[in-house]
């Protein structure tokens, strides 16, 4: 079940990341953040993050940081999106995405520490 996981996160950070370069709608919601210049940071980091996952899939310390990483920045995501006025229901994709990266990293620490 966690290998589904890993490719349902893997896959979505993918297309988000490089919709970024591709969408002005997402790039405007940067600035609609206050956060325009961490904007292809944030791409970026999702991007990588996905990728990570997939090589995670063969190597539990990559899966560890990968995961880890894309909790944190799920976490940021959704506070900002609280902290703008989103309300909670506008703000969920980001807290079920932290939610999921949270259990993989979970899992992966148990079996890692195992």
């Amino acid at each position: 079940m966690t290998t589904i996981f890993i490719w349902i996160s893997s896959i979505s950070f993918l297309f988000y990341g490089i919709s970024y370069f591709k969408s002005a709608h997402l790039q405007q919601e940067f600035v609609r953040y206050g956060l325009q210049k961490f904007g292809p940071l944030t791409a970026i980091l999702e991007i990588l993050g996905a990728v990570g996952l997939l090589v995670g899939l063969v190597s539990p310390l990559i899966l560890l940081l990968a995961s880890g990483g894309l909790t944190l920045l799920m976490l940021l995501g959704f506070g900002v999106r609280m902290k703008i006025g989103d309300g909670f229901w506008l703000s969920l994709p980001s807290f079920l995405f932290m939610l999921l990266n949270g259990y993989i990293c979970y899992v992966t620490w148990q079996h890692y520490t195992a």
